[in-house]
């Protein structure tokens, strides 16, 4: 082949596969902005603790900077409905934030699960009385997760299932709360291993039924990693006596580099 040829062919060549992948780009992005996605869940997909609230959202404090409003901002979804909300156990998720699905919503995320194990008094127990008590109120957590919210879990599932029935679901889990080895203030290391081991629980129960639903199971806990309470560069709150609601809630950075990235990588 002349050299001239040559150039002529290999130009050809590049020119072909940079437009085939600037098409594969342009059909991901259109893709993308033909979602539907609708943000279901707790605190932590409505983004208590993170500032920045939607008024008009009330005392289920959606954020603007929580996880679900920043991969809208990012994606220019075809609609976005955020009906998470502070404090919702499955039975609320049930009965309140399902309206938006529906035939055509094709992403769906959803933190549910943590409250209905009892955090919040898992928390305040821990923080207020011996090791003992603390280790006792985590163990019945467990309890309940082992025989209870499987099944509580199932509802929420199949009522997605239902409503959206062509939904990628991802289901975010819930980052451990404290470094372990550390110099810190507060807690014991006892009552620090023991809320990390109850978190590593309830994702991992938490996981089970995504999976046996076919839903995707977002990990957070790597990417907080190095990011717990203690650690120095904490994306969760401790306890904050001026504003209790946030303790123990991701911060902003939590919510932008802790779990926009999970669900990003798995939507």
């Amino acid at each position: 082949m002349r050299r001239s040829r040559l150039v002529v062919f290999v130009s050809s060549v590049l020119l072909a596969a940079g437009s085939a992948l600037t098409g594969s780009a342009a059909a991901q992005a259109a893709e993308t902005a033909a979602v539907s996605y609708v943000a279901l869940g707790d605190s932590y997909s409505s983004g208590v603790g993170a500032g920045s609230y939607i008024s008009s959202s009330g005392d289920c404090k959606r954020s603007t900077r929580a996880y679900p409003y920043l991969w809208a901002a990012a994606n220019s979804p075809s609609s976005f409905s955020f009906t998470a909300c502070s404090g919702a156990r499955t039975d609320d998720v049930l009965a309140g934030q399902l309206g938006p699905l529906n035939s055509s919503t094709g992403l769906v995320s959803i933190s549910v699960g943590g409250n209905d194990a009892g955090f919040a008094d898992v928390m305040t127990t821990c923080v207020l009385q011996s090791d003992s008590a603390c280790i006792d109120r985590i163990n019945t957590a467990k309890a309940y997760v082992d025989t209870t919210l499987p099944g509580k879990l199932d509802n929420v599932y199949n009522a997605i299932s239902t409503r959206a029935p062509s939904a990628r679901v991802v289901v975010l889990g819930y980052p451990r709360f404290y470094k372990l080895g550390t110099s810190c203030l507060g807690l014991s290391e006892t009552k620090r291993a023991a809320i990390n081991g109850a978190s590593d629980h309830l994702n991992s129960a938490i996981a089970r039924r995504a999976a046996a639903h076919g839903f995707v199971f977002g990990d957070v806990r790597p990417t907080f990693t190095g990011h717990e309470i203690c650690s120095g560069s904490s994306w969760l709150h401790s306890v904050n006596w001026f504003n209790i609601g946030e303790s123990y809630h991701p911060t902003a950075p939590g919510q932008s580099g802790g779990y926009l990235p999970v669900l990003n990588s798995n939507d």
